[in-house]
């Protein structure tokens, strides 16, 4: 049934950043109120951020919690954690263990002054710490010396019709078959990447096209007449020349700046030879097979597949192929009515246009394969159109049973398109048959995130195995194809073998100078210590929130129940060293039932702002009693308080605070004395300690979140700016902005530097910082040289604004980039120098054998692991004024590690770039509508409203972002 015109539906698919989204108010991210499980303050495991990690995707995340709800989702067998390659041999490479890299090093000194504009070059390596043999997640790829690879483009014509991935690589797979590919000798001697880069072993003859009669994999082969043909173009680049990574890793001078993704770039090709053709590619270079494992069930319509990613990446004196384990999320093949209902029930608000988008079926009546483009308005009863057949107007329920005889199930349910733009093809979703091998590329719901992250936290010693095992096999590296064989490449089994070091555990002190005992885990407990400087709880209130949830919620205001915790609370504030004024005043929501008609819950939002607008005089800070973890009430919570009226708040789960544990208890206080000004604890360490003291210094937090899939289209980026304003580096106030869609660059870092350096100077009678010490979050390898070109300039002309007459105002400028999204994973090779759970031990830092060849950056693994493999932080200094040596800079970003506020451990992100985060994710509260694709008065959505619309409403949702009040305190934590 096909009808002209506007039933084509309307496309979105949901929400915030990353794989993982912004996690829940008590979530193991820790993006809202604390919870027992994270901070560990009385003698559980301290919280904070032990696993960024599970919200940057599924590589191998080192945190979480299990899910309910969904069925089929049980736990997957885990196995014992340990030690990998427990008792077997570990001998340093010799390319490292003859120390040439330090020769390398040590060279630069003698080369001449560098280039200011330049990436700093590695001043040393690190010595401080134990010694240690880490096995790290690279192989060394051998290729043969002086040879010439040939780049070519390949142009597809017509281009309309190829914009899929899908659809290039059926193009390709056809054309491969074809004996103009062989007659031009093709085979077996080119790799491409299934779109338009193809690289040759050998000089191909031109000109060079290939014409491919077009079919779909389930058809036996093109029609007789009027099929589709479309004709490659095959154009020569460039020659490769590979002796240049010869030259390059061996640290040549010549070949310093040297621009070798080219060849990276060609060799990634060659190496996705075979798993190209294997498995399901899903983003960049992960591949994923079925066969490999079974499938765990994520629920709601999905399930997890393991895969295995790799990438090619210099190293001193090696090549080295990075491989690592991954998992995602698949739409389980089943029948797309039933998937819909499991999806739908999955989650509140659930939108069927989030899941059904860009799928593949097979209709189940005429056996065709059809791409979904959105999911209509009408159900199978309300919608009609013309049937010249019958002469008349019918339903799509009467004509599939007039026409094939079949009584729908679900007339009730959405229509699909499978149209095409001008022409509409609505489908009932019960004659619709899910295909298999599909990645689900929309945002993953909370349960969805709890459960891929059971399924994806393996121990260390699991992970390692099935790399080595399973993952050189599946990725073809075990035993090379003709594409490799052509090429001459070929892969190391062995993993590599590299030195690292344990960093002495940074000193830590509390009021009165009491230093904890710092466990084996990096944490700590408060017992018998005080908060370094406690803050004064002003004016409080109370507000509890009655969500429907009775079992866990306090019966009201006036709840005996209620007013006990509360006193309970303040008492562990007194304890913990702050000032508690006047007794709180309290207030209570009674929040609209749930209603599918309202996912951000604006009737709710309503109800609390007509509370807390009772409240008089406005308090200084509101402790919320939420009812559940409902993501919708916090996140319009946070966006009313943080911007329309300006009042801090705190928010905890009702059930939870109502244990009155003292643990509990702490964690909260935590948070209360930093958004109240006061310093948890501060640094005791003493070479870092003497390095901040030695000059005025301002430390920077960075980053920028991007709108995720489904968001509204056009929907702003959110940079965040932290700054240090004290001399103990607990406090760090920030500002947020928003700005075009998805760029990483801050575009008004200028204005936001500024702001940062005038609290700094209202907080230090005048004075400005005499350096500057940024930690950048947030930005991929690519684009490094965008930070010094674009942010660089903008950090120096807010440090202009200062300028005096003949007395210019420089601080000393640092900018170190943090990377978490990376693939590098360590091993130890000894159980006395691994955690208990086979990982490496907290304060594991590695500048040698895995690192850039000549530039200054090193990896560091401040955190203790909760579970699965831990994933050590990338950090790349990209300028440097205040000559930083490897020790110093190592220590000192080992030891803010520790200067997290919210929690009593080491985190994995140095804090400042962790504050950072966080500031970005509160500033999605914000947007939170756009974030879910939801714009003007809800009715309309991602597909039908222009850029320059979402972008007005964004900055009406925007406001003038935090208000006044709140905005130079920590408001965000």
């Amino acid at each position: 049934m096909s009808q002209r015109g506007g039933f084509r539906g309307r496309g979105v698919r949901g929400g915030p950043r990353g794989s993982g989204g912004g996690g829940p108010p008590d979530s193991s991210r820790g993006r809202g109120s604390p919870d027992a499980r994270r901070g560990g303050a009385f003698g559980g495991p301290g919280g904070g951020r032990g696993s960024p990690d599970s919200s940057r995707g599924f590589g191998s995340s080192d945190s979480g919690r299990g899910g309910r709800g969904f069925r089929g989702g049980g736990r997957p067998p885990r196995a014992r954690a340990g030690v990998f390659m427990s008792g077997r041999p570990a001998r340093v490479d010799d390319r490292i263990a003859n120390n040439s890299d330090k020769a390398l090093v040590a060279s630069f000194r003698t080369q001449g002054r560098q280039d200011p504009d330049e990436m700093p070059l590695r001043p040393d390596f690190g010595t401080a710490g134990t010694e240690i043999k880490l096995r790290a997640n690279f192989f060394p790829v051998r290729i043969p010396k002086d040879v010439l690879l040939y780049e070519y483009d390949v142009a597809i014509a017509p281009a309309a019709g190829t914009s899929t991935r899908r659809v290039k690589r059926r193009i390709y797979e056809l054309a491969e078959q074809t004996p103009a590919w062989k007659r031009a000798g093709l085979l077996g001697q080119v790799a491409h990447d299934n779109s338009a880069k193809l690289i040759a072993a050998k000089r191909l003859p031109e000109p060079l096209t290939i014409k491919v009669p077009y079919y779909d994999e389930d058809e036996q082969g093109p029609p007789a007449t009027g099929g589709k043909e479309y004709t490659l173009t095959i154009k020569f680049i460039q020659e490769i020349d590979t002796s240049c990574i010869e030259k390059y890793t061996g640290g040549d001078p010549q070949y310093r700046n040297f621009d070798i993704l080219p060849v990276i770039s060609a060799l990634n090709v060659i190496m996705a030879s075979s798993p190209g053709r294997t498995g399901v590619v899903v983003g960049r270079n992960k591949y994923f097979f079925r066969d490999a494992a079974a499938p765990f069930s994520l629920g709601g319509g999905l399930e997890a597949l393991k895969g295995f990613y790799f990438s090619v990446r210099p190293a001193h004196h090696q090549l080295m192929v990075n491989v690592n384990v991954c998992t995602t999320a698949f739409y389980v093949e089943q029948n797309l009515a039933d998937a819909m209902i499991e999806f739908r029930n999955a989650t509140f608000g659930a939108r069927m246009n989030a899941f059904c988008k860009g799928v593949r079926i097979r209709t189940t009546h005429l056996n065709r394969r059809r791409t979904i483009k959105d999911v209509s308005r009408f159900n199978a009863k309300q919608f009609k159109f013309r049937a010249d057949e019958y002469g008349k107007d019918v339903t799509v329920e009467e004509y599939f049973k007039r026409k094939y005889n079949i009584q729908l199930r679900r007339p009730e349910m959405p229509l699909i398109n499978v149209g095409g733009k001008d022409k509409a093809i609505l489908l009932p979703p019960e004659v619709c048959f899910i295909l298999p091998d599909q990645p689900f590329r929309g945002k993953l719901s909370e349960q969805h995130t709890a459960n891929m992250i059971i399924t994806a936290c393996q121990p260390p010693n699991v992970n390692g195995e099935a790399i080595v095992n399973q993952g050189l096999n599946r990725l073809g590296f075990q035993s090379p194809g003709a594409v490799l064989q052509a090429f001459g490449v070929g892969v190391g089994q062995e993993m590599a073998v590299v030195p690292g070091r344990i960093l002495p555990t940074p000193g830590i002190k509390y009021s009165q100078n009491n230093s904890p005992v710092i466990d084996a885990k990096a944490s700590w407990n408060l017992r018998g210590v005080k908060f370094a400087v406690g803050a004064t709880i002003p004016k409080m209130a109370v507000l509890v929130i009655k969500d429907g949830r009775q079992r866990d919620e306090f019966a009201g205001a006036n709840d005996p129940e209620l007013r006990e915790v509360v006193a309970g609370f303040r008492q562990m504030c007194v304890t913990s060293g702050m000032r508690v004024g006047e007794e709180p005043s309290y207030v209570e929501a009674h929040l609209p039932a749930k209603d599918n008609n309202d996912p951000m819950r604006k009737g709710a939002i309503e109800k609390i702002r007509q509370a807390l607008l009772t409240l008089k005089p406005k308090p200084g800070i509101v402790m919320v009693m939420l009812a559940d973890g409902d993501k919708a009430v916090y996140e319009g919570l946070k966006h009313l308080c943080d911007v329309f009226l300006g009042v801090a708040t705190v928010c905890v789960h009702s059930s939870k605070i109502k244990r009155k544990s003292p643990q509990y208890y702490a964690n909260v206080a935590l948070k209360f004395n930093m958004k109240l000004g006061g310093v948890n604890h501060s640094l005791s360490d003493p070479s870092s300690v003497r390095w901040l003291n030695a000059m005025l210094t301002m430390i920077v937090g960075m980053d920028v979140t991007h709108p995720g899939p489904g968001s509204a289209k056009g929907t702003p980026s959110i940079p965040a700016v932290v700054a240090s304003i004290d001399n103990q580096y607990a406090q760090y106030p920030g500002c947020l902005e928003i700005q075009e869609t998805k760029k990483e660059m801050i575009t008004k870092l200028k204005d936001m530097m500024i702001s940062r350096l005038e609290v700094f100077k209202n907080r230090n009678k005048g004075k400005l910082p005499d350096r500057v010490l940024v930690y950048r979050d947030g930005v991929s390898e690519g684009q490094f040289n965008i930070v010094l070109e674009e942010e660089y300039p903008e950090i120096l002309q807010a440090f202009r604004k200062y300028d005096k007459p003949r007395q210019p105002y420089r601080p000393k400028l640092t900018i170190v980039i943090c990377g978490k999204r990376h693939h590098t994973r360590f091993y130890p090779t000894e159980e006395s120098t691994a955690a208990g759970d086979g990982n490496p031990r907290p304060g594991t830092v590695v500048d040698r054998g895995v690192t850039a060849v000549y530039h200054f950056d090193f990896f560091l693994q401040a955190h203790g692991g909760l579970q699965g493999t831990t994933r050590p932080t990338h950090y790349y200094v990209v300028h440097d004024e205040n000559g930083f040596k490897a020790d110093q800079i190592q220590g000192l970003t080992h030891a803010l590690s520790y200067m997290f506020s919210r929690a009593t451990k080491g985190v994995s992100l140095v804090s400042p770039a962790y504050y950072a985060d966080i500031a970005c994710e509160r500033g999605r509260c914000y947007l939170r509508k756009l974030l879910h694709g939801i714009t003007g008065d809800g009715t309309t959505t991602s597909g039908s409203t222009s850029e320059e619309d979402v972008m007005k409403e964004a900055v009406n949702l925007w406001r003038n972002g935090v208000h006044n009040d709140i905005k130079n305190t920590m408001f965000y934590l």
